[in-house]
């Protein structure tokens, strides 16, 4: 069987097509400002993959979302990076219309009909900041909530439908709780600005997203149980494992991408070649066993292990960058600028939250038994 076959054959019964067009494009023109990547994910019916079929959606598991974002991955970085952001606020609003009488289920029908595509606001892109810290400050009037800020970078900014935004609210008892908001990307007040300077993913359209006291519709709030130590609940845990492991897949998949031109190329030692599909395929099978245990349920020990899976999948992509860019040899990065392209990408994981330093405290607690896990 070819080398990631399986995963593609996934994307053809999913999302027909799609595969067969992003391997049509070159890979200079996908990570491009304005690629055709994101328009295409949305023709094919992307932004319903994890919407339930009684939604309307394909019902994809995380063990099969998590092979088809290595599988785009391995033809888009920038694409595969940015409807992880999507289908990690889809997994969100799943967990919630389970648990909710509210019209969480209308959202989701509305998702996979409409091909809607959500965009984060989370404050996962400040340095210094916990992930779990707003980053829009909210006010009141009433019932009425009004959101104002920025998010940056904002993967999606340009294409988004809606976006998702964490905000402090009150709780029961007066403690300020975090609540999530939906707001339409049209909504007054609503502008996206200039950012992402850099080449590299610049087609996840990681752009700067500004909210100017816009009003969010109170039927697109969703509360949480989360104060300001950082515990988390149930449905941000859930967030959070979709978060990590589809993240890591879709950078194994650009990783698999430099692996399938090292077995591609006639002139490479075997040995490097085996060495490097073992590498990767011993990260993926790792993720897929979490992911394939998430049928089960999600814990924080679920969480603990996703993340686990994460750290190891940099230190793998590490070593197989070194390898398979010496097998490839000078001729291949001189004639293409695929793989040193490629080569940057692929290191961008280790800037996704949470970091391994932020986490170092919190998961030696909780692995020692003395803790919950946090995430600061």
């Amino acid at each position: 069987m070819r080398y990631l076959q399986r995963e593609r054959t996934i994307v053809e019964t999913l999302l027909p097509g799609l595969d067969e067009l992003l391997a049509a494009s070159s890979l200079t023109e996908l990570e491009a400002v304005g690629g055709p990547g994101v328009k295409l994910f949305t023709e094919a019916g992307g932004p319903g993959l994890l919407v339930p079929s009684e939604h309307g959606g394909k019902g994809a598991d995380l063990l099969t979302a998590v092979r088809v974002q290595r599988a785009l991955g391995s033809r888009s970085p920038s694409l595969a990076v940015a409807t992880t952001m999507h289908h990690f606020s889809v997994a969100s609003l799943v967990e919630a219309a389970a648990t909710s009488s509210g019209l969480e289920w209308m959202l989701l029908a509305a998702i996979a009909k409409d091909n809607l595509l959500l965009a984060s606001g989370f404050a996962e892109g400040r340095t210094g900041q916990g992930i779990l810290n707003p980053a829009l400050t909210a006010r009141t009037d009433g019932d009425k909530v009004f959101l104002s800020g920025s998010k940056k970078p904002c993967s999606l900014a340009r294409s988004m439908n809606l976006l998702t935004a964490s905000l402090p609210l009150p709780g029961p008892d007066g403690t300020e709780q975090l609540a999530i908001a939906l707001i339409p990307a049209d909504s007054p007040g609503v502008s996206v600005k200039p950012f992402w300077g850099s080449p590299i993913l610049a087609g996840a359209e990681s752009d700067e997203v500004v909210l100017d006291d816009v009003e969010v519709p109170p039927e697109l709030l969703v509360r949480t149980d989360v104060t300001a130590d950082g515990r988390l609940d149930q449905l941000q845990t859930v967030g959070f494992v979709w978060f990590e492991a589809l993240m890591t897949a879709s950078y194994l998949g650009a990783v698999s991408a430099l692996v399938e031109r090292i077995l591609l190329n006639q002139r490479a030692d075997p040995a490097v070649q085996a060495d490097a599909v073992a590498a990767v395929e011993a990260a993926v099978l790792a993720l897929e066993g979490l992911a394939a245990d998430t049928a089960s349920g999600i814990s924080q020990d679920t969480l603990a292990r996703s993340l686990m899976c994460r750290y190891a999948a940099q230190d793998t992509i590490g070593r197989v960058l070194s390898v398979t860019l010496e097998a490839l040899g000078g001729m291949a990065f001189i004639g293409s600028p695929d793989v040193a392209y490629l080569n940057s990408a692929c290191r961008a994981l280790a800037f996704h939250p949470p970091s391994r330093a932020r986490m170092a405290a919190p998961l030696a607690e909780y692995f020692a038994g003395h803790a919950p896990l946090r995430i600061p």
